[in-house]
C-alpha cells in the first residue's frame, strides 16, 4: 500500500498566512484599508494555486470550495473556518487516525514562533577550530571544478562535516532542471554540459582526501537522455578502481522513473543506494518538483533492492512541513514495504525567503520518538535528530561499520 485516505489537498503553507487581517471584533465596515488588495492578491494566488494544481496531476475539484477568501483575510478567527478544503490548507487533518489540530502536538507553530528554537543553533562554517580543514576541503573542491552538496544546499552541519574531513560530492554540475519548492540549488531548463573529465576528478579529489566513507549526490539531470545514469556510474567506477575498499554511498535522482537509469547506478559497485522520497504523500505536490513524485521514488528505492539485493538501501525525511504522526507513520510502512533499510529524519529548514516556510518546529523528543518507533518497525538504521541530513555523517559512520561487517560475514561464508 503506497498511500492512505487523507485527501489530496494542498498544505497551509505559505498561502493561509499570507495576507494581514482587522481583528476579530472589528465590524466588517473596519475593515483595514489594504483588505480589498489582500482579497485581490488571494484570488491572483488561488488561480495560480489551481494553475499548479493542473501541472501536478491533482484533482481539479480540489481546491473548488474555495469560492471566498480564508478566515485570515476577511477578519475571522483561526478556528472558525468551517470549509473542509480551507481546514486543509490551514493543516487541519480531516478524521479518520489523522490529528484535528493544526499544529501536531508538541510542536511549535513556526508562524507564530518565527525564531529557531536552540537546539537548532548550529556553530557556523568559519569556525576557528575548524577553519584548516574546512580550507583544504574548499580549496581541493575549487582547484578541480567540483560542486558539494555541502555548499550549495547551504547544509546547516557544513562546519561540523567540514572540519572532521567529511564532505559531500555533487556530480553533474551546481544547476537543477527541476525547481523544488525546498531547494536552494539554481535551475535551469538548459544548464552546461556535463563534464566528462568529472569522474576521473572526484576519485582523485578523493583520494587526496583520505576518506573512508563517501557520499556522492547529484542535481536532476532531466536535459540529458538518461539523467546522467552512466555519468554517476562512471563516477563510481573510478573511485572503486582506485580505492576499492572505500565506502561509497550514491544520493541519486529519479532518472523520470527510468529504472534501466536505477540499474545502471545500482550495479556499479557503490555500497548504499539512497534516494529522497522527501515528504510524506500528501505533501509532494507542494514541497516538490512536478516530476518527481511519491510513488516514483518508492519504484526507484525498491527497484535497486531488486537488482542489488545486497544494496543497502536509504532515503529521507523532512518533518516540520505540515505533516502528521499518522502520515510519517504510513510513509515509513511504504518504505519498508519498498525494501529500504535506513532512513533519516531532520528538520526543514527555509533556505531562503522565496522557499516555503517553515510550518512547526519539530522538539528533539519527537525526533528521539521517530528513532525509536523506526528501529522497532524493522530498520536497520534511523538518524533521526533535528539537524541530521541524508548525508550527515552520523549515519556515515553507522553504515561503514555495518557494510564492513557484512562484507567481514561474506569473506568467511565463501572461504567455509
Amino acid at each position: 500500500m503506497l498511500g492512505h485516505s487523507a485527501p489530496r489537498i494542498l498544505p497551509r503553507l505559505a498561502l493561509s498566512r499570507a495576507f494581514s487581517s482587522a481583528p476579530a471584533s472589528a465590524p466588517a465596515s473596519a475593515a483595514a484599508p489594504g483588505a480589498a488588495t489582500s482579497k485581490e492578491k488571494y484570488r491572483e494566488r488561488l488561480v495560480r494555486l489551481r494553475e499548479q494544481l493542473a501541472r501536478d496531476g491533482a484533482a481539479g475539484t480540489d481546491l473548488a470550495g474555495f469560492a471566498t477568501p480564508p478566515p485570515e483575510a476577511t477578519g475571522a478567527a483561526r478556528g472558525g473556518a468551517s470549509n473542509p478544503a480551507a481546514m486543509a490548507m490551514m493543516g487541519m487533518h480531516l478524521g479518520g487516525e489523522e490529528e484535528s489540530e493544526t499544529v501536531v502536538p508538541g510542536r511549535t507553530d513556526a508562524y507564530e514562533n518565527p525564531k529557531k528554537p536552540k537546539w537548532l543553533n548550529v556553530r557556523p562554517a568559519g569556525d576557528h577550530e575548524l577553519s584548516p580543514e574546512y580550507s583544504r576541503l574548499r580549496a581541493d573542491a575549487r582547484r578541480l571544478g567540483l560542486s558539494t552538496v555541502c555548499e550549495e544546499a547551504r547544509c546547516p552541519n557544513i562546519g561540523e562535516c567540514w572540519g572532521g574531513g567529511t564532505a559531500t560530492l555533487m556530480l553533474m554540475g551546481d544547476t537543477c532542471t527541476r525547481g523544488c519548492r525546498f531547494c536552494s540549488i539554481k535551475t535551469s531548463n538548459a544548464p552546461p554540459p556535463l563534464d566528462p573529465n568529472e569522474p576521473r576528478n572526484v576519485a582523485e579529489a578523493i583520494a587526496k582526501w583520505g576518506l573512508k566513507y563517501v557520499v556522492l549526490t547529484s542535481v536532476d539531470r532531466d536535459d540529458v537522455p538518461d539523467g546522467g545514469a552512466k555519468h554517476f556510474s562512471d563516477t563510481v567506477r573510478e573511485i572503486k578502481r582506485a580505492q576499492p575498499e572505500l565506502m561509497v554511498e550514491a544520493l541519486t535522482p529519479d532518472f523520470t522513473g527510468d529504472l534501466a537509469g536505477v540499474d545502471l547506478v545500482a550495479s556499479s559497485g557503490l555500497d548504499v543506494f539512497a534516494h529522497n522520497v522527501e515528504t510524506v504523500e500528501r505533501l509532494q505536490p507542494a514541497v516538490r518538483d512536478r516530476r518527481a513524485g511519491y510513488a516514483q521514488s518508492l519504484a526507484v528505492l525498491a527497484r535497486a533492492k531488486e537488482v542489488v539485493p545486497g544494496l543497502v538501501t536509504k532515503t529521507s525525511v523532512m518533518l516540520g512541513l505540515g505533516e502528521s504522526h499518522a502520515e510519517v507513520r504510513q510513509t515509513m510502512r511504504d518504505l519498508l514495504g519498498a525494501g529500504v533499510q535506513v532512513v533519516t529524519f531532520g528538520q526543514y529548514l527555509r533556505p531562503t525567503k522565496r522557499h516555503l516556510k517553515v510550518e512547526q518546529w519539530v522538539t528533539p523528543e519527537e525526533f528521539d520518538m521517530w528513532k525509536k518507533e523506526g528501529e522497532e518497525m524493522g530498520f536497520m538504521y534511523v538518524a533521526s535528530g533535528p539537524l541530521v541530513r541524508s548525508s550527515y555523517k552520523a549515519g556515515e559512520f553507522f553504515l561503514e561499520a555495518a557494510i564492513r561487517k557484512r562484507r567481514g560475514a561474506a569473506k568467511t561464508a565463501a572461504v567455509m
